[in-house]
């Protein structure tokens, strides 16, 4: 069955109540998403097993390669109980928030975070309830810090603490991650997704645990990850802008000029990027989205991301379905606007550091545009290829040739690209017929049309990408240019 995307931008689909059945989660194969959430702030490992099971069932019938993605819940910071369940904070009021375990009232209350308390400063801020509200301290010491109320509000017991000021002397990775890890490794998942990540210490720790049996991917929702942007995209093989959580701990109003900021930092290091959170909230509820989330979405697309996530809408929403089919519909239309070729070709920048693959993907991409190649094959092994020449943005397809089941799932993040499972060629000529072989049997051209293909030899060595051949497609395969 071919189901080749019309579409450049990929769709992240997260999995919940409204999606646990396997008829479901093909349906939402079928109306365009790419690559599966599984959250585990929500699922359990018996859960996660048997999502992966059905996923991969899904990816066997329908001859597709399909990317599962799970995001580990990180540390949660919350405060402790009221005596009367809740209290209303007035503004101006002193509130301390301490170590001592008796229930608090409007004066005080618990914070069972040791850290917290001995990495708090004078003048930071304090977010309560996502920000509903907020204060300011005035004093600290080793076991209590004393506040004084910016926002007024109701506060009720163990309500999360965001600390947008404050770098916490602890790791994004929690017991239950780690629990949570081991056993989305042993499923054999494509990607993991970190949260609370302040410094790129934080995901260099979770390289070493995975140990390359899964990409990884930096969720950014904290300020003190935007100061040190550049460091922790280059240890990432990926970066989520997580613009719920990141809207708390910074200004609304700047939340869009760092989505700008975060998805052109990481195009041009090469490293997909997925923008996420209420893209299409009030499909939840509604069979249609509003105008606004319908021109969220479309700029996100403009901007060139890898991918466009859906979150409560495809996981415990009444229309899952619909949600991932209007998502795609949106990036059709975008990709099929006169503007969309221009935005997307200003962001281009060289990268950093290049190397000969570097020079190779970008040659790739020039020669494909000025011959009208009908599509760009990759020979990849690792996928590294295939990620080079999707930060090119080429105007052509991306047809991505791969050895490893593994490598395909994973580049089915990636702008642009189609990723299909194949043994290595046994030759150049090997190489051009079979790259003509899967562009015709995927519709990615027609006889006498031209692709552009792009390998490494010897074949089957990662890393070493440095030829460019151009084909015409034949009915039985493709033949060199002469």
């Amino acid at each position: 069955m071919s189901m080749r995307r019309k579409r450049r931008v990929k769709i992240i689909a997260t999995l919940g109540p409204a999606s646990v059945e396997k008829g479901v989660i093909a349906s939402l194969v079928v109306a365009g998403a790419d690559v599966f959430r599984i959250n585990m702030s929500h699922t359990d490992h018996a859960g996660l097993a048997n999502y992966v099971r059905m996923i991969r069932e899904i990816e066997t019938e329908l001859s597709r390669a399909i990317g599962v993605l799970v995001d580990l819940q990180g540390p949660k910071l919350r405060i402790g109980a009221f005596a009367e369940g809740s209290a209303h904070l007035r503004k101006g009021d002193s509130f301390v928030l301490d170590s001592d375990a008796a229930p608090g009232d409007a004066t005080r209350v618990r914070l069972p975070h040791p850290e917290i308390l001995a990495a708090l400063k004078v003048d930071d801020t304090i977010l309560i309830d996502d920000g509903k509200v907020k204060l300011h301290v005035v004093e600290t010491s080793a076991d209590r810090a004393r506040a004084v109320v910016d926002v007024a509000g109701r506060i009720s017991n163990r309500k999360g603490v965001s600390l947008p000021d404050t770098e916490i002397p602890i790791t994004s990775m929690t017991e239950k991650d780690s629990a949570d890890l081991e056993a989305a490794l042993a499923e054999g998942v494509d990607w993991v997704a970190i949260s609370f990540v302040q410094r790129p210490e934080d995901v260099i720790g979770v390289k070493k645990l995975v140990q390359s049996r899964a990409s990884v991917m930096a969720k950014i929702e904290k300020p003190q990850a935007i100061t040190r942007l550049e460091e922790v995209i280059d240890v990432s093989d990926a970066i989520m802008v997580a613009r719920g959580d990141l809207g708390v701990e910074v200004p609304l109003e700047k939340v869009p000029g760092l989505q700008k900021r975060i998805n052109r930092m990481a195009r041009r290091a090469g490293k997909p990027v997925v923008v996420a959170t209420q893209m299409l909230e009030s499909m939840i509820l509604s069979p249609l989205p509003t105008r606004a989330e319908v021109s969220d979405v479309a700029t996100a697309v403009f901007e060139g991301a890898d991918a466009v996530m859906l979150s409560a809408e495809s996981a415990a929403g009444q229309y899952p379905q619909d949600a991932v089919a209007t998502m795609s519909r949106i990036a059709e239309e975008v990709e099929t606007d006169t503007v969309y070729r221009q935005i997307i070709d200003a962001q281009r920048n060289e990268p950093p550091n290049p190397n000969t693959a570097d020079a190779i993907a970008a040659a790739a991409r020039e020669v494909a545009q000025t011959l009208g190649a009908k599509a760009i094959c990759a020979w990849t092994d690792s996928g590294a290829t295939a990620l080079r020449i999707a930060r090119e943005r080429p105007v052509s397809p991306i047809l991505a040739l791969t050895p490893k089941r593994a490598t395909a799932r994973r580049l089915a993040l990636v702008w642009g690209v189609s990723a299909y499972q194949t043994h290595d060629p046994s030759s150049v000529e090997d190489m051009v017929e079979r790259a003509g072989e899967h562009a015709l049997a995927n519709g990615f051209g027609a006889d006498k049309d031209r692709i552009a293909i792009v390998a490494g030899m010897p074949f089957g060595s990662p890393g070493g990408t440095n030829i460019i051949r151009i084909a015409v497609l034949e009915d039985r395969g493709a033949r060199p240019q002469a």
